[in-house]
């Protein structure tokens, strides 16, 4: 009898095991299920020099149908797209590109404007697509997708805007919002002597507010700080999170090209903290000027706000309700999908949603036709 149990008591200690390392292992490498996304959606990443030199890297998917650009947001690349991009991949010809400033595009800080880069996105599609696209941005490049749809109407034929931070991030409000904050965490680190961003950002960052200070030391920093510890060099990644939780998410997006660890360059982030990125971008302007059809994606207050601030005032989102409908007003011929139960990376969090909305723009377009 008490060689059953033992036999029995080893066999539950070897599941568990296995449930353990499988949760870990999950935990650790909850990454690598996008790589396996794009390498099944057929996506090649391939570059195209432009006539000054400027390298735009990008993937590009297999030829099923109309042309498809996406233009990714802040300290990512085009490869956060993975979750959508096997679906999209079906029905469009993709082109994901990184922005200057990310991934493998060039890193020169004189490209870090709104207008250069929204110019030699469009080469790209006169130059490597050669033919009109339907264009879609999140976040920043929301406002890049729509400032390419603004200037260059006869090569853009519908415009899908993915919860980008219109009038937001102008002077006399961006100081107010958790973005802005957050570049103010880039400016000051790249003014400042010290050599890791990711333990700068985790001892001054707006979130320990948000969290909490010592639930925020507790459950993010501190976690961090003892894996960097023991792994110079490398940006943490702790077992016990899983990707649910986004705490992992929240060292990943510290990568950066100063101390080593990632491909963004910080001084782009610093291009938004002193506004150089807008020069001779009027966000107003630009919005009346889109002739296509467009739908434009914004989520809905974080779920544990009564509204899309905090107490102290710092706008959470990208966008409120208010700029929203705004935007949507003085886009011409828009649809307005509001109040989203998501996050910012509305293509990540509910790809369903954004598949969706790029057969709806695609219909949108063949009606307009």
């Amino acid at each position: 009898m008490k060689r059953k149990m033992m036999v029995v008591l080893l066999i539950l200690i070897s599941f568990l095991g296995i449930g353990i390392g499988y949760f870990a292992y999950r935990n650790l490498h909850y990454d690598k299920a996008n790589l396996r996304q794009i390498q099944q959606a057929g996506i090649v990443e391939k570059q195209a020099t432009l006539p000054d030199g400027s390298v735009i890297n990008y993937g590009e998917g297999p030829n099923h149908g109309q042309p498809l650009l996406l233009i990714h947001g802040q300290q990512v690349s085009w490869q956060d797209y993975a979750k959508v991009l096997g679906e999209l991949s079906k029905h469009f010809h993709v082109y994901a590109v990184d922005c200057y400033g990310h991934g493998g595009s060039s890193k020169n800080p004189a490209k870090y404007t709104a207008l250069a880069n929204s110019q030699d996105f469009i080469w790209f599609i006169q130059n490597v697509i050669q033919q009109p696209v339907l264009i879609s941005g999140h976040s920043s490049g929301g406002l890049l997708a729509t400032l390419v749809a603004a200037e260059a109407p006869k090569w853009v034929l519908g415009l899908l805007i993915e919860d980008a931070p219109f009038f937001s991030t102008e002077p006399n409000r961006a100081p107010s919002t958790y973005s802005w904050l957050s570049f103010k965490d880039m400016h000051d680190f790249l003014e400042s002597s010290e050599k890791n961003y990711t333990a700068y950002f985790l001892e001054h960052t707006y979130l320990r507010t948000l969290f909490g200070r010592e639930n925020f030391n507790k459950i993010v920093s501190q976690p961090a700080l003892n894996y960097m510890k023991n792994h110079p060099g490398q940006i943490p990644r702790i077992w016990y999170y899983p990707p649910e939780w986004q705490v992992n998410t929240i060292y990943d997006l510290t990568a950066n090209l100063q101390d080593g660890t990632g491909n963004y360059d910080l001084r782009f982030g610093n291009a938004f903290y002193d506004f150089s990125w807008f020069e001779g971008f009027h966000q107003e302007e630009t919005l009346k000027k889109v002739q296509c059809p467009s739908i434009l994606l914004h989520v809905a207050r974080p779920s544990n706000q009564k509204t899309y601030y905090d107490k102290n005032g710092i706008l959470l989102s990208a966008m409120d309700e208010k700029d929203a409908k705004r935007a949507d007003k003085l886009l011409p011929t828009n649809t307005l999908i509001d109040n989203i139960k998501s996050g910012h990376d509305i293509h990540a969090e509910k790809p369903d949603i954004f598949i969706h909305a790029s057969k709806d723009l695609q219909k949108k377009v063949k009606q307009a036709q």
